[in-house]
């Protein structure tokens, strides 16, 4: 490209934008963790109420529409949909960059540009990723995922949120459940059924959804965390127009593997969850020191366990990424990184909980007790979301290691043909 820059001068450009828009972060490397001192929260998921997530949220669409204008929205994007047409390596500069600064919360982006954004690029029209991508990568449009149902869940083949065709128009009846983000997005990317007489897999259809469209009604879910960090949602004959469809009609499982494997990649990648991964040892190492179990030859192998374990992790996720960032699709080794990241934290929980005992289920205010039970409340649910962990088992087995598939109705099993009921 002759217009492309150099890697110094797009550096350079990046600077000037972050000096000129942002603060540098204050340099807090050598701060040393202090039991009892600081931040006290390690939840899973952050409680908020919804009137300050309102206001972050228009703090975080400010900071995206800036970037986008000044040409840093969508850095490795098409140029015609108002990206850069740069390499990937401009991208990783530019978060590497930003990652320096103090600039607002970017977490309601993650699932509408990490997962439905390439699944719009991959399978939808041309004139609608005109019309979506660039206002996304804005944060002029927020989107979210709509597939697990309350009978549906892991196995997302078999959900039941019919889609009927009505001239130019599909009509969409079901419900969805566990919906991240659902009561701030615009749009969603939605997987219906579309003929309910082809086997499971081969019946399905993917749609882009108006979330403020007449029919579409947003519930909260409580959880046991106390929060309502998810969302159910419900279509009541809701209209969408077939230009809006990904993809060829029934040929929907391949639009959902597409996004599924952008989201494993996503949250396998995260580390720890919660703040919880490497950087927390020194944390679940002082909690032990502190209660008397520093001589615990039992405990100090288990914490060193837990280290090694996100630390290898770490670098399967990171060949992993590379490989993404390379160009290359993510694969089914993401299954892997999902499935390491809920078993590191299942064990952060385990231990946590066997040094606390009942300090972490009785609130006496103590600091570093009882906001335990936060993170180990909401642990369950990271081995749910993206794929439970049986799901994801299956996954390795048959995809990566060559196993057979479990016996069946949707395997060859000998049983597949003795009718259901």
């Amino acid at each position: 490209m002759a217009d492309q820059p150099t890697i110094a001068e797009f550096e350079a450009e990046v600077r000037a934008f972050l000096d000129a828009n942002a603060k540098p972060k204050r340099d807090n490397s050598h701060q040393k963790f202090v039991w009892g001192e600081g931040e006290d929260d390690v939840s899973m998921f952050e409680e908020v109420d919804r009137t300050k997530e309102q206001r972050d949220l228009a703090t975080a669409k400010d900071w995206r529409a800036r970037r986008f204008d000044a040409g840093l929205g969508y850095i490795s994007g098409a140029a015609h949909l108002g990206g850069r047409d740069l390499p990937a390596a401009y991208d990783r500069l530019y978060g590497n960059l930003e990652g320096l600064y103090d600039v607002p919360d970017q977490g309601f982006f993650g699932i509408g540009l990490g997962m439905v954004a390439p699944t719009i690029k991959d399978h939808a029209q041309e004139h609608v990723k005109a019309r979506y991508l660039p206002a996304m990568y804005r944060a002029d449009l927020v989107g979210c995922q709509l597939f697990s149902e309350p009978g549906a869940g892991s196995d997302l083949a078999g959900l039941q949120t019919k889609a009927e065709r009505d001239g130019d128009e599909w009509v969409i009846t079901g419900q969805k459940v566990w919906t991240s983000g659902a009561q701030y997005s615009d749009i969603g990317e939605i997987i219906c059924r579309t003929d309910p007489d082809l086997p499971k897999h081969k019946g399905l259809t993917g749609f882009i959804v108006d979330m403020h469209a007449p029919g579409v009604e947003v519930r909260p879910l409580r959880q046991m965390t106390g929060g309502a960090s998810f969302n159910e949602v419900f279509f009541n004959e809701v209209k969408v127009p077939d230009d809006h469809r990904l993809g060829d009609v029934n040929q929907g499982w391949s639009v959902a593997l597409t996004t599924l494997m952008n989201e494993r990649a996503s949250i396998g990648a995260g580390g720890g969850g919660g703040g919880m991964g490497l950087a927390n040892v020194t944390r679940l190492a002082q909690m032990m020191q502190h209660f008397g179990y520093g001589d615990s030859a039992v405990h100090r192998d288990r914490l060193m366990d837990i280290y090694t374990r996100f630390q290898v992790a770490k670098f399967t996720n990171q060949r992993a990424l590379d490989k993404i960032k390379a160009g290359q699709l993510p694969g089914p080794e993401m299954s892997i990184a999902k499935m390491a990241l809920t078993d590191n934290l299942t064990r952060t929980a385990a231990f946590a909980a066997s040094v606390l005992g009942a300090r972490m289920v009785a609130d006496t205010g103590e600091w570093g007790t009882y906001a335990w039970s936060q993170f180990v409340c909401g642990t369950p649910g990271m081995r749910i979301a993206g794929g439970s962990d049986e799901v994801l088992r299956n996954i390795v087995g048959e995809r990566v290691l060559g196993l057979p598939k479990d016996s069946g109705i949707d395997s060859n099993s000998p049983f597949k043909d003795i009718p259901k009921n």
